[in-house]
């Protein structure tokens, strides 16, 4: 089943001589259950590429087609709705409320879209993520590693057809950030959860079932992962 399909999608910041094509002509697809990692070099256009495909920027051409709706054929406002219920969003630094706990973190994304959470809604999220323990805890609380893990929640919560994670590693150690793909493997595997990931850690795509990568704003997609296709 397709969840994701690109086609053609272009941006370019700029004009005359100040014209950067940061995207040209990206075209791909992603089936459900699926996890991608795009691969490429601080510059590259893999960070536009997740924000075009998530609807927080706007392609100069091309189309996103997510669970068969076209993302850009929607005013803004529709595609706000769409997107708060449909794409679940992992960001390098956390992006959780301060204020509130790992559980009403969690649970955000459906009070937000003015939804009352079942009873122990987040129970199984939680248990997964190992959070189970630390569901009253503060962000401030918890190391960078739970921090991430509580975001991975967030993004699941609303079971989104598709979830976009950009650098969800950045700000963490080689250990934790081992264990954040494992969560994310596990939630893809559990949850039939499609996830798109950005990395320039080559060393973190061994276990995704493709590799995309893009320089000079080309994607290039490399299939299944192999030393040799990265190197």
């Amino acid at each position: 089943m397709e969840i994701l399909k690109v086609d053609h999608l272009c941006k370019t910041y700029g004009s005359g001589e100040s014209r950067v094509e940061a995207l040209k002509n990206a075209s791909f697809t992603l089936q459900k259950g699926e996890f991608a990692a795009v691969v490429g070099e601080s510059g590259s256009g893999k960070s536009t590429l997740l924000n075009c495909i998530g609807g927080l920027d706007t392609p100069t051409a091309g189309r996103v087609w997510v669970d068969g709706s076209d993302l850009f054929s929607m005013d803004d406002e529709k595609r706000t709705v769409f997107r708060r219920r449909n794409i679940g969003f992992v960001f390098q630094n956390f992006q959780l409320i301060p204020e509130l706990s790992v559980e009403q973190n969690i649970l955000f994304p459906m009070l937000l879209d003015h939804r009352r959470p079942p009873k122990g809604a987040a129970d199984e999220i939680l248990e997964v993520l190992g959070l189970t323990e630390r569901r009253r805890h503060l962000p401030g609380q918890l190391s960078g590693g739970q921090q991430q893990r509580a975001a991975i929640g967030r993004a699941l919560m609303m079971h989104p057809t598709l979830i976009l994670a950009d650098e969800p590693t950045g700000n963490l150690d080689s250990k934790n950030s081992q264990d954040v793909m494992e969560l994310l493997i596990r939630a893809s595997r559990i949850f039939s959860q499609t996830i798109l990931m950005i990395t320039h850690n080559n060393n973190l795509t061994a276990q995704t079932d493709r590799v995309l990568r893009v320089a000079d704003g080309i994607l290039t997609d490399l299939g299944g992962q192999t030393d040799e296709k990265l190197s």
